[in-house]
């Protein structure tokens, strides 16, 4: 089969993400509609944790696999932006403070016992999704974070007015994660626009990009049913 161009490509990707990306998920408009109860924040929160505490641990299985060390310099940022470096706060520390900003303690937060198990189940599946698949497909999972930045930027403004319980400090890592995505998109389109060259490739990065917005669906879906109004 002929490859795409990577013009071509990147928008065959841009359109599976607008399609599939959890910004559609009730939940997630539920949320910015400030239709969620205390108790439904609270339990997302808590949920959410589970997949901001292995996000390092996935970028670090990444990281062994890059070609090249130029490629593993720009992409170690990506563990120490969320486990931080000596004196400086990452983004696990600031999740915490949204977790405390809605009512949870740092020990719920961290007794990843509680965790729900379908979230468990598809935040293990993704880490071991990049421990296993090829650097190029595990990179390509990541291409959710297009798709992010209109999110976090709404998600500022929708709590700030729909849920004034939730104090300010707790919304710093949204305002942090907008200043550090620019530089995480730009290093993740490089990777897949330059190396998936062969159609074969492109497709396998597309199902990538698939199976974490099924990740990150499935993770609101569990947190929906358990949580949510009406079960």
């Amino acid at each position: 089969m002929t490859p795409l161009s990577a013009a071509e490509f990147e928008e065959e990707l841009r359109e599976v993400g607008e399609r599939r990306y959890h910004h559609l998920h009730p939940f997630n408009e539920r949320m910015h509609a400030g239709d969620l109860t205390e108790e439904e924040f609270r339990g997302w929160a808590r949920n959410r944790f589970y997949y901001q505490l292995n996000l390092p641990i996935k970028d670090a299985y990444i990281l062994t696999k890059l070609p090249g060390a130029e490629h593993r310099r720009r992409w170690i940022k990506r563990i120490t932006d969320h486990d931080g470096t000596p004196g400086t706060e990452g983004g696990i520390e600031r999740w915490v403070r949204l977790g405390e900003a809605v009512g949870l303690t740092r020990e719920e937060l961290h007794d990843t016992r509680t965790v729900l198990p379908g979230v468990r189940f598809a935040v293990d599946a993704y880490v071991e999704f990049c421990r296993d698949r090829s650097w190029l497909e595990a990179v390509a999972s990541a291409l959710t974070e297009l798709f992010a930045p209109d999110l976090l930027s709404r998600r500022i403004t929708d709590v700030r007015e729909h849920y004034p319980w939730i104090g300010a400090e707790g919304l710093e890592y949204f305002r942090v994660r907008l200043t550090q995505q620019p530089a995480d998109i730009e290093h993740l389109l490089e990777l897949v626009l330059d190396n998936a060259t062969t159609r074969e490739q492109q497709e396998a990065c597309v199902r990538a990009l698939e199976f974490k917005c099924d990740v990150l669906w499935t993770l609101l879906d569990t947190v929906q049913l358990t949580f949510g109004k009406d079960s």
